[in-house]
């Protein structure tokens, strides 16, 4: 009876993990779609268009240290349910036709989902520590699931809804959701009950590994976000038409479901995930440089190989927290850590890219830096993917084992 209560808790956590992250990419995809309209309609500058979209991204990077902050005075469920309801009002801002709206309320969604990224991946080291890097994977799926729907949906929402500020703010919808079924449902433990210590963030940021973890996630999120922000872009400029090119990304999205969850299967097969992360980083190269540079004949196997690359890249960076670490208290540390500081450097991609497009650079160049940001991912990733661990001991001491 026990056995079946624990199972069915197991259960519950699992399906509300998956409902969570649902939510934490459509407030990010169902807004590149809608900038044309948003541009038109506001008269906002290029500039301003592109500071709209690196703002939540490098929000994601500034709020996530605040996460192991909130988890400690709050306790991690009562911080993430904050989380979830900062992301239902900025959502609902973004619904006032106002740019200041569109602005303050985009920032808060970085700002939410930065906390609630951040907690999750020690949540599930906590609830699930025999099979974390594989729940991990699972959670992933359901972050490029929602990535997707948000991509896919943005244009009918909004032309069902009577507009772009209905269209986004229709995603409060599904927050709420989330928001609800977490207070509800989600399972509570006194802190005290939390395996191990946790150690300073001082002591974490004296770790080398901590810094290989962070620097290969802030490079391969800087790729993710360059494909939201500008892959359509890149496409038309290789001349495909738009609405093509729109299908190609999504398509590429979709892929990375399935990717997703086996790449945490495929680093399960060597003794280290070094192996796994190779393969995904080669995939995701090969990817750019077919979609951008190789015959067109070959567009939809680049489609396919970018999908599976970029969605096996994210769901290991995101099972190195897991892996990399003893106790869920230093899961949470690292991915303050690994998720504040990497999303700070991701934002850097799309606005390198957008500032390389104003130069007038052409395709070959924008596709050599591409290569060489999955190149130094990769040179990262030797590091980051070894069999090392970060522990405590008793005084709060972290060392790497």
């Amino acid at each position: 009876m026990i056995e079946r209560s624990s199972r069915g808790s197991l259960a519950l956590f699992i399906g509300l993990m998956v409902l969570v992250g649902l939510n934490l990419r459509p407030a990010l995809s169902s807004l590149a779609p809608l900038l044309t309209r948003i541009q038109q309609e506001t008269g906002l500058s290029a500039l301003a268009i592109g500071a709209l979209t690196t703002l939540p991204v490098l929000c994601l990077g500034l709020f996530a240290p605040l996460a192991p902050w909130l988890a400690r005075r709050l306790g991690p469920e009562r911080a993430l349910a904050a989380g979830l309801l900062l992301l239902s009002a900025g959502l609902a801002l973004r619904g006032v036709p106002l740019v200041a709206s569109l602005f303050l309320g985009t920032l808060m969604v970085g700002a939410a989902i930065g906390v609630a990224g951040t907690l999750l991946p020690a949540l599930v080291k906590r609830e699930l520590p025999a099979g974390a890097d594989l729940m991990t994977g699972v959670y992933t799926m359901a972050l490029c699931l929602g990535g997707a729907l948000g991509a896919g949906l943005s244009i009918p929402l909004s032309e069902w809804l009577g507009g772009w500020p209905l269209g986004l703010a229709s995603w409060a919808a599904l927050a709420v959701t989330a928001l609800i079924a977490w207070v509800a449902l989600a399972p509570r433990r006194d802190e005290a009950t939390l395996p191990g210590g946790g150690g300073a963030m001082g002591a974490i940021l004296g770790q080398p590994l901590a810094w290989q973890v962070m620097l290969f996630m802030g490079l391969q999120s800087s790729l993710a976000y360059i494909v939201f922000g500008w892959l359509p872009t890149l496409l038309v400029q290789r001349g495909y038409g738009e609405a093509e090119a729109g299908w190609m990304m999504g398509a590429s999205v979709m892929v990375q479901l399935p990717a997703a969850l086996a790449a945490p299967w495929l680093a399960r097969l060597g003794r280290d995930q070094r192996p796994a992360l190779l393969v995904v980083l080669t995939l995701a190269a090969t990817g750019f440089w077919l979609l951008l540079q190789a015959p067109t004949s070959l567009r939809w196997l680049g489609v396919v190989l970018l999908g599976m690359g970029q969605g096996g890249s994210f769901s290991l960076a995101l099972t190195l927290i897991v892996l990399r670490t003893g106790n869920s208290r230093l899961a949470g540390k690292l991915s303050g850590l690994a998720q504040g500081g990497g999303y700070t450097l991701a934002a850097m991609g799309p606005l390198g890219v957008g500032v390389m497009l104003q130069l007038g650079l052409g395709l070959a160049a924008i596709t050599g830096v591409l290569v060489t940001i999955c190149a130094l991912s990769a040179s990262f990733a030797m590091f980051a993917g070894r069999n090392r661990r970060l522990e405590s001991d008793a005084d709060g001491r972290v060392f790497t084992r």
